[in-house]
């Protein structure tokens, strides 16, 4: 079966499509060591135990075209109450962490 363009153009999209997937579950688990090191740092409980993905943006900077995800995650301070945090990420290098001011009920 020889190889045509269309053939070889399906084959690169689908190894780049591959890279990205990995590329950003590498960058989310990172994000979760992240929430869970900010929690404990701060005698949180990081509630659900993951973070979820909120934004995806590309961002270009000195080291180029680099893609920027936002994660928000959940934490208690012991009580009921509910309240959300979010870790920025720009490629690998954390960017922002941040908690809520105010628990919600």
């Amino acid at each position: 079966m020889p190889l045509t363009f269309s053939t070889l153009i399906l084959v690169v999209l689908a190894f780049a499509a591959l890279g990205f997937w990995y590329d950003g579950w590498r960058v989310r688990e990172a994000a979760n060591r992240v929430a869970m090191d900010a929690c404990r740092r701060l005698s949180l409980q990081l509630l659900d135990g993951t973070v979820a993905l909120a934004k995806l943006r590309p961002r270009l900077n000195r080291a180029g075209l680099r893609i920027e995800r936002t994660y928000v995650f959940d934490y208690a301070d012991g009580g009921i109450a509910r309240a959300s945090g979010f870790v920025v990420m720009l490629g690998e290098e954390i960017q922002h962490v941040g908690f809520e001011k105010e628990a919600r009920s």
